[in-house]
């Protein structure tokens, strides 16, 4: 027998030591390093295909591949073939994280439940009997998707050969084990060793596989970071417990953008996709009130009209707060000193709270304008004039700065109704005869003059 092999891993980040120690020295966390064995059986857990010559595939010239075009299986979900890039690719490992309860299991059921393709959806955290009550919520009747509740690769892989899918559902990889590695599962090794193994059945049969993935205390996928490395793409499923919208975004996708984003609404009969999401995230008021500013802003190729919420006060204590909620807190701080020393206002001494309404967190410089706008309205006490929206991004010397897709900005305005759109003087604007007014600003002071007289 082969002499047992052993090393040392952490359990949160997955690095490698020799010996046991303290501390990791890659996250600073303390008592997460255990020991596994990493000696493996000599057997191989998904037996390919030989090549029809017998011999290993040679190497080809990159203009002799062939290029034609992949054809992707339909989710029949928008917001998922949206951030997908078109749909699912064949071969592909794609790794779906989130936090306990955001609806990770929902959506990946839902989608199995509707596909036109033949499905196995296997659940090491759930019984058939669980699983059968939440699909009888989502969709009554499915003749394609096929349920095993199995932790063990071999007897997954026996199943698959006897069944045949089209498409695998995973749930969850960290619930998986196989017999080649002697450790628990959801350690290090299983999960590095068990997604190894799934991605050698996916690429020899072109059938995909999508797994579920938990995250630590500190919002990351749970597991070794090689884990994210190894699967085709990686989708992040965000929300708050009291919201009922989920956003899904992608963190890394080798067949389409990372910068797309789809939208859900949570309800009791599963995920609904928001097709218009800017109206659920501007807030439908009688009256107008002071601090508040419609930003236009992209997500991806999808333009949305998002509502910035904004309070100035005197400041109670000696240090004015600055808090944001959506927000970065640092540009917020960078905005209110161009203010303070590009404009005249006096905001150093007053409180500033700074909100992005429908729970979502955006990154898009071009709602510099709006936060500025909503910020100098709670200052004032007078409300921005409905129908006004903004699109720029503030220099430090208090310029207004051109932003990219301002045309799909001005149309989606125009689309929801707004009457006039603010923005840099220096965009190339292509539209003609638009029905929304394009008010042209330079500086922050025009904007101001306009708002406020």
């Amino acid at each position: 027998m082969s002499k047992v092999k052993t090393s040392f891993f952490c359990q949160n980040c997955g690095t490698q030591y020799a010996k046991w120690q303290g501390q990791c020295n890659a996250c600073k966390e303390w008592n997460t390093i255990a020991e596994e064995i990493i000696q493996k059986q000599e057997k191989v857990a998904w037996k390919s295909e030989p090549t029809p010559s017998g011999k290993a595939p040679r190497p080809l010239k990159i203009n002799e591949i062939d290029s034609a075009l992949e054809v992707r299986m339909d989710t029949t979900d928008g917001e998922l073939n949206r951030v997908l890039g078109g749909g699912i690719v064949p071969g592909s490992l794609t790794l779906l994280g989130g936090e306990p309860g955001i609806g990770k299991s929902t959506l990946l059921l839902q989608i199995s439940l509707k596909l036109p393709y033949k499905t196995l959806y296997v659940s090491g955290e759930e019984s058939q009997k669980q699983i059968k009550m939440r699909a009888e919520r989502i969709t009554p009747n499915s003749d394609n998707c096929y349920i095993l509740t199995e932790t063990k690769t071999q007897n997954i892989f026996k199943q698959i050969e006897a069944i045949q899918p089209e498409i695998v559902i995973i749930d969850s990889i960290q619930t998986l084990h196989t017999d080649y590695i002697e450790s628990t599962a959801g350690s290090i090794s299983q999960i590095r060793e068990t997604t190894a193994e799934l991605i050698k059945f996916a690429k020899e049969t072109n059938i995909p596989v999508i797994l579920i993935g938990h995250i630590t205390k500190d919002g990351n996928i749970a597991g070794p970071k090689i884990l994210e490395h190894m699967v085709d793409t990686v989708l992040q499923f965000e929300g708050d417990r009291n919201h009922v919208y989920r956003i899904l975004r992608s963190l890394k996708n080798r067949f389409g953008s990372t910068a797309e984003l789809g939208i859900y609404e949570m309800l009791g009969s599963g995920l609904r996709e928001v097709s218009n999401p800017s109206e659920i995230l501007i807030s439908h008021k009688d009256e107008e009130m002071s601090g508040t500013a419609i930003a236009t802003t992209m997500e991806g190729m999808r333009p949305l009209m998002i509502e910035i919420q904004s309070l100035v006060s005197t400041a109670v204590y000696g240090t004015p707060q600055r808090s944001t909620t959506g927000y970065n807190a640092k540009r917020l701080n960078m905005i209110l000193a161009v203010l303070e020393k590009r404009a005249g206002f006096r905001l150093g001494a007053k409180d500033v709270f700074l909100n992005v309404t429908g729970g979502i967190s955006v990154d898009d410089p071009a709602i510099d304008l709006a936060v500025v706008a909503a910020i100098l309205s709670s200052n004032e006490d007078i409300p921005v004039t409905k129908g006004f929206c903004f699109a720029g991004e503030v220099g430090l010397s208090g310029e207004i700065r051109p932003v990219n897709r301002v045309d799909q900005r001005i149309q989606e305005a125009e689309k929801l109704g707004f009457t006039t759109i603010f923005v840099s003087k220096y965009n190339k604007i292509a539209l003609k005869n638009t029905g929304i007014k394009i008010e042209l600003v330079a500086k922050i002071e025009d904007v101001a003059s306009i708002l406020f007289g």
